[in-house]
């Protein structure tokens, strides 16, 4: 693809203080470029960019772009923005976060790409810790925090990238993967793709951009039809868990709530034992296919166990906040039915009293299309707290409420502010339960609220 970074010297970020962003800039502060940046909100991310001497401006306004030859926006930020507005009528190159993520894994002989619905962030960690491990001093770009590298991102020497790759808009068919890994196909974001189909469609096209390496779950039957469909330049090799895969799990032992125990196999052949410290019969498969991808990559089965065995989850996946009072506080990034009922069935699983699910929806249109789906992942709980619908980019054309969703909930029970929903948890959470607050906006918050309340300290 076309280098846009030729000749540039100044990028600005609107928005360097998300997540995404954050990854980026370190790689390209790295390669000697001058950045500044601009956000709307302090963050323990956005005090990182300004540890590495990068000047920050609080607050979006036009000025903030003064002096910059290209300028960067995350797809947060609305067209009413005064500082992308500015932006655009500048005259100098304005471009997507994603557009530029695409370039720069073009910039590695090695990027490997975790694509799928449920499980990309822990996936993409777990990867992240195994080269790691194998002393792989890579670059990793990765959906959520990993407490092993101080955040989200981690820009490296060698020609290994790890890339989160998100299906959202397709922003994953920017990214030039030299190995993808695809975990699953679930509905999700159908105001965009509309339709399965289109969705599968988006997959198989991702899977013919890979040049060297597709490691695909072929026990999910859409997964299977995305791949062989593809017009395929990679070899490919399954994981899953039947032994019919190329990768799978034997011989599994839950230790505890938070340690299991299990061995690798490859074609009939164990080539490890690993423990992970996550919860969940879905991060065993997330953890295989992880050490697949590496194993097909260079590292040593020995790198394998310890890089798992060093991993105790990405912040805010199943992420344990605080113990207080005898109630443990527990966050999570589920969003989606499939993600919710796996986050509940796995919490049902354990050893507590109830089970409190504190959720907030995300997007009108999701919540609108899937209600069902979420009324009959949520009545897995035995208590369901709402907060209202987090919007994000949409506007509310759906005429939907957090409380319709409650009214097809047995006892839930919803309220407008984060406030009324931290004050209702901690009035009737009892000592042996369990409070899980779960959405991919900001609830949080209402975990922070109801440890502070009981008079408890997050754990870090």
């Amino acid at each position: 693809m076309e280098n846009f970074l030729t000749g540039k010297k100044h990028i600005h970020f609107i928005g360097i203080g998300g997540s995404g962003m954050y990854p980026l800039a370190q790689i390209l502060h790295k390669q000697g470029y001058y950045l500044t940046g601009s956000d709307n909100n302090e963050t323990e991310t956005l005090k990182a960019v300004r540890n590495m001497g990068i000047p920050v401006y609080l607050g979006q306004r036009a000025e903030n772009i003064e002096g910059a030859d290209l300028i960067v926006h995350t797809a947060a930020i609305m067209s009413d923005n005064p500082e992308l507005i500015a932006a655009k009528a500048s005259g100098v190159p304005v471009i997507e976060r994603s557009v530029l993520l695409g370039l720069i894994t073009s910039m590695y002989d090695n990027a490997v790409c975790v694509c799928g619905t449920h499980g990309k962030t822990t996936t993409t960690s777990m990867l992240t810790q195994i080269f790691l491990a194998d002393g792989n001093d890579l670059s990793a770009v990765i959906g959520g925090k990993l407490k092993a590298i101080g955040g989200s991102g981690l820009c490296g020497t060698s020609d290994t990238m790890v890339c989160e790759a998100c299906e959202f808009v397709d922003t994953f068919l920017k990214l030039y993967p030299d190995t993808a890994v695809v975990l699953n196909i679930d509905c999700d974001h159908l105001d965009y793709f509309k339709t399965m189909e289109n969705m599968k469609r988006s997959f198989t096209k991702f899977c013919e951009m890979t040049t060297k390496l597709i490691v695909y779950n072929s026990d999910d039957a859409n997964t299977v039809e995305a791949v062989n469909n593809a017009d395929k330049k990679a070899r490919t090799i399954t994981f899953g868990w039947k032994e019919t895969n190329d990768y799978y799990p034997k011989n599994i032992v839950k230790k505890n709530d938070f340690h299991t125990e299990f061995d690798v196999y490859k074609k009939g052949e164990k080539l490890c034992t690993a423990a992970i410290h996550v919860p969940g019969k879905h991060n065993i498969l997330n953890a295989v296919a992880a050490g697949a991808a590496a194993f097909e990559n260079g590292c040593r089965p020995d790198s394998i166990v310890k890089g798992l065995n060093e991993f105790y989850g990405a912040v805010r996946r199943f992420e344990k906040l605080a113990e207080v009072n005898g109630i443990v506080f527990v966050d999570d990034y589920a969003h989606h039915p499939t993600e919710v009922r796996s986050l509940l069935e796995t919490a049902k699983a354990m050893d507590f009293k109830r089970v409190w699910a504190v959720h907030q929806p995300f997007t009108y249109s999701r919540t609108a299309t899937l209600i069902n789906e979420f009324a009959d992942a949520l009545k897995i709980a035995d208590k369901v707290v709402l907060t209202e619908i987090m919007g994000s980019r949409e506007k509310n054309t759906y005429n939907i409420y957090s409380k319709d969703l409650a009214e097809k909930i047995d006892g839930a029970v919803w309220f407008p502010t984060f406030e009324e929903v931290a004050d209702y948890v901690v009035r009737n959470a009892e000592s042996g339960d369990l409070v899980i607050t779960f959405g991919c906006g900001d609830v949080y918050k209402v975990g922070y609220m109801m440890i502070e309340k009981l008079g408890g300290t997050i754990i870090h």
